[in-house]
């Protein structure tokens, strides 16, 4: 049994303490701001920082080094190196957005990957949550993170994209809930381009054309932002790229 303390309160700290407890590992409590920090790797095999990015080097060097203790944070850009200076150092990042609590916890251990690097222990804690470990590479860490984003952060903003143009038409954002699951769902069974349905896949460009005016048109009176024209007609492109269809791919985006 693995024995382990966090610094930081926040939701990741909290879904993945309940997570390991549930899983058999031993908790030694949390630390919070303005909790004294020098002994906090003292007695336990992991020291977990699970503070926002900016927090994670201040903190590590607040924390007096011990040579038989893995010191881990979960920020997916930050390297090893803000760990300094503790011997044994680790990271840990899930690939999931993580609501806190319990909720939080089911999440992290419903099967999901987990990008890792440094101390095999981070490795070993992935898999005692049913998860699947990923090696990053060091240099690699900022690009992986931005793909992180791009699978979950940019998804949200498109969504709020889509509810800004339902709510022009006086439709609800739930009417199109179902068509972006099955969506995710067809790109985890045939891969995104054997997903891509609708004009860009048919290579319709009359049909993209009769969107950007109808947007155009919803712009100019105001019911939709100029910048909703941009970012379609620039992920039109992005579907024509897809479908392999140069004449679409190269459509201009403003």
């Amino acid at each position: 049994m693995y024995k382990v303390r966090f610094v930081g309160r926040g939701r990741a700290g909290s879904s993945l303490s309940l997570a390991l407890e549930a899983a058999g590992w031993e908790i030694a409590g949390h630390l919070g701001r303005g909790d004294p920090l020098a002994r906090a790797a003292q007695g336990v095999d992991a020291l977990v920082i699970a503070t926002p990015d900016r927090e994670v080097a201040p903190v590590a060097r607040a924390v007096e080094p011990e040579e038989a203790t893995v010191v881990l944070h979960l920020a997916g850009s930050l390297g090893l190196d803000s760990l300094s200076p503790h011997p044994r150092r680790a990271s840990l990042h899930p690939l999931a957005p993580l609501p806190g609590g319990p909720a939080g916890a089911r999440r992290l251990a419903s099967g999901i990957f987990f990008a890792v690097a440094g101390d095999p222990l981070a490795a070993r804690m992935a898999s005692a949550l049913g998860g699947t470990p990923l090696e990053v590479a060091e240099g690699d860490r900022a690009a992986y993170h931005a793909a992180a984003c791009a699978a979950s952060n940019h998804l949200v903003a498109l969504m709020g994209q889509v509810q800004r143009l339902a709510q022009a038409l006086g439709l609800p954002l739930g009417a199109f809930l179902p068509l972006a699951r099955a969506a995710l769902e067809d790109v985890e069974s045939s891969g995104p381009r054997g997903a891509l349905t609708g004009p860009a896949a048919r290579g319709d460009a009359s049909t993209l054309e009769a969107h950007r005016l109808a947007l155009a048109e919803l712009a100019g009176a105001g019911r939709l932002a100029a910048e909703d024209l941009d970012a379609h007609l620039a992920l039109s492109a992005l579907a024509g790229r897809l479908a392999g269809q140069a004449e679409l791919a190269g459509a201009r985006c403003s």
